[in-house]
């Protein structure tokens, strides 16, 4: 038997998303183990080689973790397990508020898309994340930092996959985006919230894609930039969030 770790999925986790991952008749490893090796990377923050022994091969890993996100497995299961959460919740499937925000992390020397953010004084990117009123993930766009907000939010937001967005809140950093963009897009109209007086203070609705923030920074392979590719940065992201909605299960 393999060694159990904290990362690993409860039966009855497994069993409320058994059928969402292919099942493949040949092979020496089950594609629950291929799913809690990828959690204990994202949550541990190691590397591929770092794998422990317990798990796959680190390359049988790897290219298990090419396929399912080449193939929209990874997006597919993260967004099945948010329409569960949200059920459960008491919620209907597809919400209609979206909360918009972006965090600037720095990144590794792997190379790849990066940039200076002169506001929060970080070279490397920029996580754009559209969450709903629970905090869950909508979508997630991972650019330069050197990006504006009002510039790039455009990438999450046709990243939606909820049609039945009514509308957007966002904080007054996004306040040169064009006004009919989030209509255009979703069909939906868009919010700003004004910063209440200085220093810290908590604004109204604001907190919640803060805290999903929060969650996400427990994560340790997201604490900075590893990944050479973007595309594979927002794997990560989603990644962790799988994680974090199975706990809610």
């Amino acid at each position: 038997m393999p060694a159990s770790l904290d990362t690993d999925l409860t039966d009855d986790q497994w069993q409320s998303i058994k059928s969402l991952l292919p099942q493949h008749r040949r092979g020496l490893h089950s594609p629950r183990r291929y799913l809690e090796a990828l959690l204990y990377l994202v949550k541990t923050g190691c590397q591929w080689r770092a794998l422990p022994p317990c798990f796959p091969p680190w390359t049988a890993v790897y290219d298990r973790f090419r396929r399912w996100l080449g193939s929209g497995v990874l997006l597919r299961l993260h967004d099945a397990l948010r329409a569960l959460v949200r059920r459960k919740q008491g919620r209907s499937v597809q919400p209609t508020m979206g909360l918009l925000d972006s965090q600037s992390v720095p990144v590794a020397n792997q190379g790849g898309l990066r940039g200076f953010d002169g506001g929060k004084r970080v070279w490397g990117r920029k996580r754009h994340i559209l969450t709903d009123t629970l905090g869950l993930l909508l979508a997630v766009h991972v650019h330069s930092a050197r990006t504006h907000d009002s510039q790039a939010a455009v990438g999450v937001l046709r990243r939606a996959p909820v049609p039945q967005l009514r509308r957007v809140v966002a904080d007054e950093g996004y306040k040169g985006m064009p006004g009919g963009l989030v209509h255009r897009l979703l069909g939906g109209s868009f919010s700003l919230v004004a910063r209440l007086g200085d220093g810290f203070v908590v604004l109204p609705r604001r907190w919640v894609v803060e805290r999903t923030f929060a969650w996400l920074g427990r994560y340790r392979r997201l604490t900075r930039d590893v990944e050479r590719h973007a595309h594979v940065s927002e794997a990560m992201v989603y990644l962790a969030m799988t994680r974090i909605m199975l706990n809610r299960l």
